[in-house]
């Protein structure tokens, strides 16, 4: 259950990194909104997961998760730049926060 709380934290995350770019510079109140509610429930999902996980893996997959899902969200939804090298280095992030849940404990 505790890994599950990261990964939705990890989603959340995405929600957060992008509400901070629609919001541009917290001059628009819906994207600030919602950049604050994101962030509010990310981070709280990721303290509750703490409880139960050592730190190392449980914060690299949360960031992997909001690093990856923000890049793919920019691609596709906000016209940022797509190439092969982005959508590599998107693939071992993302195998890497796979490896990191199997290889972490069983908690």
């Amino acid at each position: 259950m505790a890994w599950l709380l990261v990964v939705v934290a990890g989603l959340l995350e995405t929600g957060f990194a992008v509400c901070l770019k629609l919001s541009h510079g917290f001059t628009r109140l819906w994207p600030t909104v919602a950049f604050a509610a994101f962030a509010l429930g990310s981070f709280g999902l990721l303290t509750l997961s703490l409880k139960k996980l050592d730190v190392g893996p449980a914060y690299a997959v949360w960031t992997g998760i909001g690093a990856a899902g923000t890049a793919i969200y920019g691609m596709v939804f906000l016209g940022d730049l797509v190439s092969t090298l982005k959508i590599i280095s998107i693939s071992l992030v993302i195998i890497g926060v796979i490896g990191l849940q199997l290889s972490g404990s069983a908690q």
